[in-house]
This record gives C-alpha cells, sequence and structure tokens, in this order.
C-alpha cells in the first residue's frame, strides 16, 4: 500500500521547484523506466503492479492516483536528478541548441529525435522548458536516458565557440541546396517567436526550411518538424 506521503511527494514532483528541492524525477512506463536504469539511472523508489525486483507492488487504483498519464502503464519510478553538466561543445560534433522552446511534448519529442539522429548533447536556454518534467521524459519515450541536457546561458555558450552556429530563420538560405558541415550547432527557437534577437546575431549559417505549396500555406513548422527535418537533412549529407 502506497503511503499518503509517498502519494503527496510524487504530486510535487510535477512542479520544478519540487523536484529541485527533493532532486528526484518522475518516469513511467516499462520501456521508459528500463531505458534509464539500462543506461545507469538508479531508481530511489520503484512502483509496480505487477511483481518485480524492488519494486514495491500497488493496486492498479494506485497507481491511477499517483500516475501523470492518462492511462498508467504499470510502472512509476522515482529517479535521483543527474548532476548539471558544463560540457563546451567539441569540434566533429553535431550539438542542437533550444532557444526558449516551452512545450513539454515538443521538448520530448526534440530529444527522441536527437537520440534517434545520433545527436548526445542538447544545449537549452534557462528559459526552455524543464527536460525533467513528468510530460517530457515521456513524451521522450526513454531517450531521455541517453541524451545529454544541458541548460546554459545559449548567447555565451554561442559566443565561445568556433563550430558553426546554424539557425532556421525566415530570411535564410534553402536548406536543401546550402552546403552543411558535419560538426556545429543547430539552434532552435521559441515555439511563437523563433529565435531570440540576442541568438539570432550568432547564428553564422541561416537555414530556411522551404515551403513547396504556391501561395497561402501554412505559417510555419512545429518546432520539433522543423528540427527533424533539419537533422535529417544534415545526416543525409553525411551518407
Amino acid at each position: 500500500m502506497i503511503s499518503k506521503n509517498q502519494q503527496k511527494l510524487i504530486r510535487q514532483l510535477e512542479q520544478k521547484k519540487y523536484r529541485r528541492r527533493e532532486g528526484l524525477f518522475v518516469a513511467e512506463g516499462p520501456k521508459v523506466v528500463g531505458d534509464l536504469i539500462r543506461a545507469g539511472f538508479h531508481p530511489q523508489a520503484l512502483f509496480s503492479t505487477t511483481e518485480q525486483a524492488g519494486a514495491q507492488q500497488v493496486t492498479e487504483d494506485e497507481l491511477i492516483r499517483i500516475s501523470f498519464l492518462q492511462h498508467p502503464q504499470q510502472t512509476l519510478a522515482l529517479f535521483p536528478l543527474p548532476k548539471p553538466a558544463a560540457e563546451q561543445p567539441r569540434q566533429g560534433r553535431l550539438y542542437l541548441a533550444l532557444d526558449g522552446v516551452q512545450d513539454p511534448g515538443n521538448l520530448g519529442t526534440i530529444i527522441r529525435l536527437a537520440d534517434w539522429f545520433g545527436i548526445d548533447t542538447i544545449y537549452c536556454s534557462e528559459d526552455t522548458a524543464d527536460a525533467w518534467a513528468p510530460k517530457v521524459v515521456q513524451a521522450t519515450m526513454g531517450s531521455i536516458a541517453r541524451v545529454k541536457v544541458i541548460y546554459t546561458d545559449l548567447g555565451a555558450m554561442l559566443r565561445s565557440t568556433t563550430l558553426p552556429v546554424y539557425g532556421t530563420l525566415l530570411d535564410g538560405n534553402d536548406i536543401y541546396r546550402e552546403a552543411l558541415t558535419a560538426d556545429g550547432i543547430i539552434v532552435m527557437g521559441n515555439e511563437g517567436n523563433g529565435i531570440s534577437p540576442e541568438v539570432r546575431e550568432l547564428v553564422t549559417r541561416r537555414l530556411l526550411i522551404p515551403s513547396f505549396r504556391q501561395g497561402d500555406t501554412a505559417e510555419s513548422l512545429n518546432v520539433a518538424i522543423a528540427t527533424a527535418i533539419t537533422c535529417s537533412e544534415f545526416r543525409r549529407r553525411q551518407g
């Protein structure tokens, strides 16, 4: 049986201030929890509706009360937050940088995309959504275990790098015709406002994902979709 104190703690971890205070985040479902454990994350607490080594067995009703999912998936775990990293971009590698991405679903999807395209580090501005929020962790489908997410002053980081800095902008050059390097930093901006003015000035290679419809068309692409197209084109050139 899960205690009221345990239930209260888990529900509080929906908020960033409690995640920071407790040093914990929530992961749900056998795949996400399993991927984190295989990557070296050690659960502080594990709850499951089935018999599982090291898990506190709970009823389906109890799992529903502590889950953040509409349809709970057998398992919920509390993991210690990883220690903040301060790694600087290195030559020969491709990175993503997120400038004010706010939607948890978008952030989670972008982390999953980075995993798919072999990008192991994402730099985030301080106003980007928290990668350890339950909705983000779930949206990564386990990729959060393999992709390092670093929150930093993006402006300072980009000013200090010698790597090419790419950004998708309305005044950019057609990505399908522009020369792309095997290494660099790809900046993706906020859902509504795009890349911030400060960071835009630091973009050295401006890219545009062109629309193929003449006349009236969609105003813009979802940031996660734009990230997928951009990463795919970079990796295609390396084939």
